[in-house]
């Protein structure tokens, strides 16, 4: 389901002339769930500081669909800012350009880590990258999917049924738990899949980033404090989100280690974690000057992400100086991405 949030309301505006400007009175943002809370937290900050400003309505539709509704499009009726929680795609942004949206401004705006939780209560799981790829694939190591119990997967789990909660295949928190953790799995278990990867992307795919669609893997969409909720209620099972909704819900719940290491802001911050990825926003060129706020928006943004700034108490984990710095130097300069650069 589809989280909205309007800190006020108002009508989208008609254009102005033809000349595709925007002409809207306020921000809207769409895409990922994991860097929803993030960018409401800023619009919530410059709208406390400038009252008269309409507040930015801010979607959480998944990063994937985010992408969708960011590159149908120039104009009023499309969105502003897109949140990611993986980097936008050549394909993507190929779309993007077929649709008139040519300028694309790309600021990462930290880290995350796609973490693994369960209950306090829990089983104390122990994983690796091998055990969450072979209880989570539809078809592992290219054989169907037969284990129902971690012991399946592994004799030395304990015999407890796989029941996963995680995000849907919408979500960037999901394709980075497929690139990030699953991936390397499947192409250290299976000699043949790197090849396999050229030679038949499809059948590559099934083998090694399809997630199984049965009961061990429930979808609970675009909502990771549904996650939560249920990991409260069912001790056994573990929930798939970003690290921040693991920090806010440490008197609940703890994060499973992986590949024996666990989810903390050092270990994410420097890399040791397999489940670290960079979080973005991407800024459309053509509605700078057209909405009111939006420079004064990503000005904000930027002086938020610093490693003691309010970003980070909400759970973000501050980016490497380097990046920080490139980071604020676009938004400075309107630098727009090469699209030459992407994969």
């Amino acid at each position: 389901m589809i989280r909205r949030i309007a800190i006020a309301t108002a009508a989208l505006l008609a254009l102005a002339a033809c000349d595709r400007n925007v002409s809207r009175d306020q921000i809207r943002v769409v895409g990922s769930s994991t860097v929803f809370p993030f960018t409401t937290a800023v619009a919530e900050a410059m709208i406390n500081a400038n009252p008269a400003l309409r507040a930015p309505v801010i979607e959480s539709t998944g990063t994937g669909a985010g992408v969708k509704l960011f590159c149908a499009g120039v104009g009023p009726q499309h969105p502003d800012i897109l949140n990611a929680s993986r980097r936008i795609k050549k394909s993507e942004m190929q779309g993007c350009i077929a649709n008139g949206v040519k300028e694309v401004m790309e600021v990462q705006v930290g880290v995350d880590g796609v973490v693994l939780a369960e209950a306090n209560n829990g089983p104390k799981l122990q994983l690796n990258d091998r055990d969450v790829y072979l209880a989570l694939a539809a078809n592992p190591l290219g054989k169907p999917q037969k284990a129902r119990f971690w012991s399946d997967v592994n004799p030395s789990l304990p015999h407890l049924p796989i029941q996963v909660f995680g995000p849907p295949s919408t979500s960037g928190t999901r394709d980075a738990l497929v690139e990030l953790v699953m991936v390397p799995a499947c192409e250290a278990g299976l000699p043949e899949a790197k090849a396999l990867k050229e030679s038949n992307k499809e059948r590559y795919e099934d083998v090694c980033t399809r997630i199984r669609d049965d009961a061990a893997y429930v979808d609970k969409g675009e909502n990771d404090n549904l996650i939560v909720q249920n990991l409260s209620t069912n001790p056994n099972a573990i929930g798939v989100f970003g690290f921040s909704y693991l920090e806010e819900n440490r008197s609940r719940l703890h994060g499973v280690p992986l590949d024996g290491v666990t989810p903390t802001y050092q270990t994410i911050s420097d890399g040791s974690y397999p489940g670290a990825r960079p979080l973005f926003i991407y800024v459309k060129k053509a509605h700078l000057r057209a909405v009111p706020g939006m420079a004064d928006f990503l000005t904000r943004y930027a002086d938020s992400w610093n490693p003691d700034g309010p970003l980070t108490r909400r759970g973000m984990i501050a980016a490497p100086d380097a990046v920080r710095s490139a980071s604020r130097a676009t938004v400075a300069q309107s630098t727009p991405l090469d699209p030459t650069k992407l994969h």
